[in-house]
């Protein structure tokens, strides 16, 4: 019961800087606390972002609340995220894809593997997480309506956006230090729309930051 009055005390925070409602109760099904290691439980719906291990972090709650309003994700809608970590951000996304899919890349197999006992603690099934360098998407399942990056590129991937649908959506922080996050629509060629400076982990791979 306390988890659940702390979730939504954080959602409440979170409507009062405009959050979508339809993100706020995908948010509101999915349990965070389950997706973070045992210590950090007691800070699960805090809005700042807690380590997970691997030297990894699970985003803040409101960074994870703007890249899926930004995104739009409609019910069906095949999803690509790039950075599974522990899991949520992939769970929130799943809620709003509702039949659809999400395929989560994650390039660290015990990482990968903490995120699949997640999702199924939390009963979510569809969230499909694969052991991959995320710099080059996931060709096999391609293309996708909407792709989510938790991890900063040095660019935006031509590997990434090569792989959205016509009319499709990616969000991608940018930069190594002073980081960006970009809108990028694919229609009629490609958009790029700033969002506003951030701080993620740098993305590592092939067309990512050096291993």
């Amino acid at each position: 019961m306390e988890f659940e009055a702390q979730k939504h005390r954080l959602i409440e925070d979170l409507r009062q800087h405009g959050i979508s409602e339809r993100v706020l109760d995908a948010m509101l099904r999915v349990p965070r606390h389950l997706f973070v290691p045992e210590r950090e439980q007691k800070n699960a719906y805090t809005d700042y972002p807690l380590a997970i291990g691997w030297g990894q972090t699970i985003s803040a709650p409101h960074m994870v609340a703007i890249m899926c309003d930004l995104l739009d994700i409609q019910d069906g809608m095949k999803v690509l995220e790039i950075g599974a970590g522990s899991g949520y951000h992939a769970a929130v996304m799943a809620e709003l894809a509702g039949s659809g899919h999400v395929y989560a890349v994650e390039l660290i197999e015990g990482l990968a593997l903490f995120a699949r006992n997640n999702l199924k603690k939390a009963g979510i099934s569809n969230v499909t997480v694969l052991v991959e360098d995320g710099s080059l998407g996931l060709p096999r399942f391609a293309p996708y309506d909407r792709i989510s990056v938790a991890a900063a590129a040095p660019d935006i991937p031509d590997a990434l956006t090569d792989q959205l649908k016509e009319g499709g959506k990616l969000v991608i922080p940018v930069g190594r230090y002073a980081q960006e996050l970009y809108l990028i629509t694919k229609m009629n060629g490609i958009k790029n729309d700033e969002k506003g400076g951030v701080v993620f982990v740098p993305l590592v791979g092939k067309k990512g930051f050096p291993f």
